[in-house]
């Protein structure tokens, strides 16, 4: 890369990483490896945030992730996390139907669990 190249990736930069050449290229070359590395990282991040939500999304309904996963695997429902993530945050009663038809699939699934009550509900 020219000097051009290098100050036009550096811009932006604090002190004389914006600069100064030799400083410069030495951390837009590090700036590129961590982006390199970064595009798969950011993969990883995703599937692991889709498959945080589906579980918040089964275990209000009494079913854990794994179980609920079998059980599309078992009716054969081809969706993936990042749909099954977008339905369990969107749109609550056609995930429940998911919920259900995965616990009717898969015998593993527990029933759903009445909530404990606590505080004043007790009481009442």
């Amino acid at each position: 890369m020219n000097k051009k190249e290098v100050f036009k990736l550096a811009k932006g930069f604090r002190g004389r990483a914006k600069n100064c050449i030799r400083i410069a290229r030495e951390r837009v070359e590090k700036a590129l490896q961590y982006s390199y590395r970064d595009r798969r990282n950011k993969k990883r991040d995703m599937r692991s945030l889709w498959i945080q939500r589906i579980n918040a999304g089964t275990r209000q309904h009494g079913v854990n992730y794994g179980n609920f996963m079998h059980g599309l695997m078992k009716e054969n429902i081809q969706l993936n996390r990042k749909v099954l993530s977008e339905i369990s945050m969107h749109e609550p009663y056609s995930f429940k139907a998911l919920v259900d038809v995965s616990h009717s699939a898969f015998p593993g699934n527990k029933a759903a669990a009445a909530p404990k009550k606590e505080g004043l509900a007790v009481l009442l």
